[in-house]
């Protein structure tokens, strides 16, 4: 089983950037990417047994030295939205790097997404894995504190594709990592997700304003467009008249996962009809932002495919946006000698 490397160079970045394939054979291929962490390619196989990638992203690594969608990106050091970019932290407001308007959004424009991970180890075996390590230094960004983040990929045998987080500091900051893989699973090539059905176990989300920031502590989705307690397809309400759709342009809210305890659990469950795959997501997260990939708005995209609106999809598991200004959310600050660890896995099989 195992795990090739390949390199390419990367002027203005680093001398090289890595691709680190794990493959298990008849199961799943993923193609790793040390810039940004980004998982370039997934293979899966359908319910015939033949695999295609079902996550969108770019050819190369050249690709990835302006991922403004995020594909496949590492996210850090805060996932996700400050109002205005300030934080306030210990009676000091720091002001973090603003690149969504007025806000800062998924660790700012120089953000995890953007830099050199470190191939801590490579393990072959009957789960191959890959560890990246990467330094985010005092003020990167305008983030408080050094901050040292592995993010470990793992291939596991019941089929998963495996990240755990851990990260320490040396001064209190706040951390919020996440992984933003756009999904297709019908092939990432295959267009609309909005036939996609989509389980969830929150029955809670999180209103935002028009531009992405939280108005208010999670409101019930039942009986809303919001309300996936039952497997629904993505697009079956997804222009509903609405006022929230309207200030996601469709959904691009975090939702409170139910029961959250800080342990592994299944947040979300998503299946394509056609192919049968269907993808479990499970983490230790206390939120799930969906994302139906509304601003893709046809960029290019590996073997020639344009990624339009609406042609991939994101679960990610974080904390909830702006939680420094919210202390009725769960905390993202870390202090010296505190570890942050985070599990999300993304089990897949067939139907």
């Amino acid at each position: 089983m195992p795990i090739d490397a390949a390199h390419a160079d990367l002027p203005g970045i680093s001398s090289q950037a890595a691709i680190y394939t794990l493959h298990r054979p008849g199961g799943l291929r993923a193609r790793i990417l040390t810039l940004g962490g980004a998982v370039m390619t997934l293979e899966v196989p359908d319910r015939d047994g033949h695999p295609v990638d079902v996550v969108l992203g770019f050819d190369g690594p050249a690709g990835y030295l302006d991922n403004r969608p995020f594909l496949g990106a590492l996210i850090g050091r805060f996932g996700n939205r400050i109002a205005r970019g300030e934080l306030p932290l210990d009676g000091t407001i720091h002001q973090l790097a603003a690149n969504d308007g007025a806000n800062h959004l998924h660790g700012g424009p120089g953000g995890f997404h953007t830099v050199p991970w470190q191939v801590r180890e490579a393990t072959d075996g009957p789960e191959p894995a890959l560890a990246l390590g990467y330094v985010s230094r005092d003020g990167e960004e305008g983030y408080p504190g050094t901050l040292e983040v592995d993010a470990v990929y793992t291939l596991t045998a019941e089929g998963a594709l495996r990240v755990d987080y851990t990260a320490r500091t040396d001064r209190p900051t706040v951390v919020n990592l996440t992984q933003h893989s756009y999904f297709n699973l019908a092939g990432h090539a295959a267009g609309s997700i909005l036939g996609h059905e989509l389980r969830l176990w929150a029955s809670r989300f999180i209103p935002i304003d028009k531009s992405g920031i939280p108005i208010g502590p999670p409101r019930s989705a039942r009986g809303t467009p919001f309300d996936f307690e039952a497997p629904v397809p993505i697009g079956a309400r997804i222009d509903a008249e609405d006022e929230q759709l309207r200030n996601g342009v469709g959904y691009d809210h975090c939702f409170a996962v139910d029961g959250w305890d800080g342990s592994l659990r299944a947040i979300a469950e998503v299946v394509e009809p056609v192919t049968g795959r269907r993808m479990l997501v499970r983490t230790t997260e206390p939120g799930v932002q969906l994302y139906v990939g509304t601003h893709l708005g046809g960029i290019a995209g590996k073997q020639g495919a344009r990624y339009a609106t609406r042609t991939g999809f994101c679960l990610e598991a974080q904390h909830f946006p702006d939680s420094p200004h919210r202390p009725e959310f769960p905390s993202t600050r870390l202090a010296p000698g505190q570890t942050y660890r985070q599990t999300t896995e993304y089990v897949f099989s067939v139907e």
